[in-house]
């Protein structure tokens, strides 16, 4: 159906569903649930797949990653567990540490995520009252008296209450503003005085647990900071457009989970003296619900593909804004109606796709809003009509 997935592509998805299968049965995965995280020995085994030839942990020899390959990966982790996992912001944040990092600094977070199977670093970006307005950033870094300090809140941080270092963008005060703010990354030890770390409590995505830090008057060392590329802004941006795709990916694949699920319980359930599945009004949910499936999958799919041949910035931003602003809230819709198909049944933590609709419900806000994709893809819309309809004019 998609020509673009070849044979090398489905021994990948393969591969990987072997592992799932192997680990994310059920039973496993509540207990993790509750654990909020993974063991030791299921991110190891992940991170030491053999991934064929495909770069999917490993950078090609351009320095980037097989992009369609870690979506086709996530699709398949997602759908297999029915859970919301830690390997799309894996992926993401060692693409992030690639872009702002020196070769010898990814090199060294990279060879501890391969021993380990976990990244020691958690990523600090979003901020209390910036949400998606990343610009509105207000921690900030400064020299004081020969010392660089650093101030701040950040929120929404994975994982921040275990990993040994964070990677903090910040404001950097002592560079001359340029069109954007100067934006700076740090490689930050945790346990340095000032930095004070709070869990927050969800109703979805358990596996990610998720921390508010403060920093107040932390103390930095100059080699803290990243300096590989400095694209600043413009450069973190295009890494949120990754990072869309991913969850995108993971949304799609936890949507067929519960796919599965529902119309696996509608065969086997009776009621009435028939069995559900000849209802003509499950029939038409399954249907609705299939619908849904192909256009998410063909939406995330083309998304991904694009960012892959690094086709023009406008295309790119305004398919990934489109998907974005698609693929979360139909996810929502179709673990809704699998809910539904279950009845009681489905609102319980005996089967999946309660926890499925609400780890899908995170998506339509993590990663930007549905409103904020709105806000990005409508300029582009009409820039693209526009520029249409100037052409035909000049033609």
């Amino acid at each position: 159906m998609y020509p673009e997935i070849t044979r090398e592509h489905r021994e990948l998805i393969s591969k990987v569903r072997e592992f799932g299968e192997e680990h994310f049965d059920y039973q496993n995965v509540s207990r993790w649930r509750r654990d909020a995280g993974l063991p030791d020995e299921v991110c190891q085994g992940f991170a030491n797949l053999d991934f064929g030839k495909f770069n999917i942990l490993d950078r090609g020899e351009d320095g980037s990653y097989d992009f369609f390959a870690q979506v086709l990966v996530l699709e398949e982790l997602a759908r297999v567990s029915a859970s919301t996992l830690p390997f799309p912001n894996d992926f993401l944040n060692l693409q992030i540490m690639g872009e702002f990092a020196t070769t010898a600094q990814f090199e060294r977070v990279y060879d501890h995520y391969r021993k380990d199977g976990r990244l020691m670093f958690a990523l600090a970006i979003s901020e209390p009252h910036g949400g998606s307005d990343t610009m509105n950033m207000h921690t900030n870094v400064t020299s004081e008296r020969g010392t660089i300090i650093m101030n701040g809140q950040k929120t929404y941080v994975n994982n921040g209450e275990f990993a040994p270092y964070l990677l903090v963008a910040a404001i950097d005060k002592d560079a001359p503003r340029g069109k954007y703010p100067a934006l700076s990354f740090w490689l930050v030890p945790t346990n340095l005085e000032g930095i004070s770390v709070y869990p927050i409590r969800k109703i979805g995505q358990s596996m990610l647990p998720f921390s508010d830090v403060i920093f107040d008057g932390v103390k930095l060392d100059e080699s803290f900071r990243l300096t590989g590329k400095m694209g600043g802004f413009p450069q973190l941006f295009h890494m949120f457009e990754l990072g869309r795709v991913f969850s995108c990916a993971t949304a799609l694949g936890l949507a067929q989970s519960a796919m599965e699920d529902a119309a696996k319980y509608a065969s086997e359930r009776s009621a009435f003296g028939s069995s559900v599945s000849d209802f003509q009004s499950i029939r038409q949910m399954l249907v609705d619900m299939e619908v849904k499936l192909q256009n998410m999958r063909n939406c995330v799919y083309r998304a991904a593909l694009t960012v892959d041949r690094k086709e023009t910035d406008k295309d790119s931003r305004l398919l990934v804004a489109l998907m974005k602003r698609y693929v979360p809230a139909t996810a929502t819709e179709v673990a809704s109606d699998a809910l539904q198909i279950f009845g009681g049944r489905g609102y319980t933590y005996n089967e999946r796709v309660a926890s499925v609709w609400k780890d899908c419900r995170g998506y339509q806000i993590a990663e930007g809003t549905d409103q904020i994709m709105v806000h990005i893809a409508a300029p582009l819309i009409l820039d693209k009509y526009t520029a249409s309809i100037e052409e035909k004019t000049k033609g």
